[in-house]
C-alpha cells in the first residue's frame, strides 16, 4: 500500500476514534434520554418513572423523556430496549416482573442477569390487598370468613398473568389454602376501575397506584404487605400482624440498559440515578405514594444486580410449582 495512503488512513482512523471518544464524553449533551417503561402511563411504574425522569435530568442536565411501550407482561419494552442502539440514550426501568419473567415465558428471548447492563434500583413499593367497599368483611378476619364460604364465587382481580398483583394474589391464596377466581385484566387501572365498580371484589395493588383511592376511601383496604406497617398509611395494618406471618410482596424498581453500552454512558447514568433518587424531591413524592427509597447497596449497579438475580431464584421455583405460564 502506498505509504501516503497508509497514512490518511491511518489518520482518517485516529480521528474517528477521537470523535467517538469525544461523543461518548459528551454523553449527554446532544439529546435526550429515553426512559422506556413496559406498562400504560397513569400506572404505578409510570409515576415512579416520571418522578426519577425529573429528578435525572437535573443531573444529566438533560430531558429525559418517559415512552410508555406496554404489552406481554412487559417484555415487549424489555426487548425494545434491548435491540436500542447501545449509546446510553434508551434505558428502561422496570419493576419485579425482570425476575419472574424467565420463569413465566417459555422463551422470553432475553437473560436479565446477562443481556443488561444494571444501573440502580429506584424504588421499592410496597402492596395493599384492597376490596370493592360495599364488602360486608370489615377486616382480615372477617375476610378469610367470607372468603371460605364463597371461595370461587369471589373474583379476584389482577393486572395480567405475571404481575405484581397475579403474583401477590397467588401467594394470598397459597397462604390461606383457599382459591378464588382470578380476572386477568390489560394493566393496574383497569381492574382497579372494575374493583371500584363491584364487577370484582378483591385485588392487591401497589401504593403508588392507590393512594388517592385510599384517601378517598373508594375502596375498602384489608392489610399491607409488609412486614411494618407503612409510613404513608399508618392507620392500615399489615398481613403480617394479622395472622398471616411473614407475608411480604415489595415490589422494587430497577433501571436497565443493553449489554455493551460504553462504560462512560452507565457511569453516567448510574451516578444520576444516585443523585435522582436522594433528590429531596423525589423522596417526598416516594414517600407521599407510599413508596421507599432503595439503600445505597441496592442503588448501586453491582447491589441492583444481585438483587435481581436473588429475586429470580426466589420466583422461578414458586411460578413453576403454580404451573403459570404467560403466553
Amino acid at each position: 500500500m502506498n505509504k501516503k495512503i497508509y497514512q490518511m488512513i491511518l489518520a482518517a482512523n485516529v480521528l474517528t476514534g477521537f470523535f467517538a471518544i469525544s461523543a461518548q464524553a459528551a454523553f449527554p449533551d446532544d439529546k435526550p434520554v429515553t426512559l422506556v417503561v413496559p406498562f400504560a402511563a397513569g400506572g404505578p411504574t409510570d409515576k415512579v418513572a416520571r418522578e426519577l425522569a425529573l429528578s435525572m435530568a437535573k443531573t444529566l442536565k438533560q430531558q429525559v423523556i418517559v415512552d410508555n411501550s406496554p404489552g406481554a407482561g412487559g417484555t415487549i419494552a424489555a426487548k425494545k430496549v434491548l435491540n436500542a442502539p447501545k449509546d446510553g440514550y434508551t434505558i428502561l426501568i422496570h419493576h419485579i416482573g425482570m425476575s419472574t419473567a424467565p420463569a413465566l415465558y417459555k422463551n422470553l428471548g432475553f437473560d436479565p442477569n446477562t443481556d443488561y447492563e444494571h444501573l440502580g434500583q429506584v424504588a421499592d413499593v410496597p402492596m395493599i390487598m384492597v376490596g370493592n367497599k360495599d364488602l360486608p368483611a370489615k377486616n382480615l378476619t372477617e375476610l378469610l370468613a367470607y372468603i371460605k364460604a364463597n371461595g370461587n364465587k369471589i373474583a379476584y382481580a389482577n393486572a395480567g398473568v405475571g404481575s405484581a398483583s397475579h403474583l401477590c394474589g397467588l401467594l394470598f391464596m397459597s397462604t390461606i389454602q383457599q382459591d378464588m377466581t382470578t380476572v386477568p385484566y390489560k394493566g393496574t387501572a383497569p381492574a382497579l376501575t372494575d374493583l371500584m365498580g363491584g364487577q370484582v371484589q378483591l385485588m392487591c395493588d401497589q401504593t403508588t397506584n392507590l393512594s388517592g383511592q385510599l384517601k378517598a376511601k373508594s375502596v375498602k383496604a384489608y392489610g399491607a404487605t409488609t412486614l411494618q406497617r407503612i409510613p404513608a398509611f399508618k392507620d392500615i395494618p399489615t398481613l403480617h400482624e394479622q395472622g398471616l406471618k411473614n407475608f411480604q410482596v415489595n415490589v422494587w424498581h430497577g433501571v436497565y440498559a443493553p449489554k455493551g453500552t460504553p462504560k462512560v454512558a452507565t457511569d453516567k447514568l448510574a451516578a444520576a440515578i444516585k443523585a435522582g433518587i436522594a433528590d429531596a424531591g423525589y423522596k417526598s413524592k416516594m414517600a407521599e405514594l407510599g413508596a421507599n427509597v432503595p439503600n445505597d447497596k441496592n442503588a448501586s449497579p453491582e447491589g441492583h444486580k444481585a438483587h435481581l438475580k436473588a429475586q429470580i431464584e426466589l420466583w422461578t421455583p414458586i411460578i413453576k410449582k403454580a404451573g403459570i405460564y404467560a403466553d
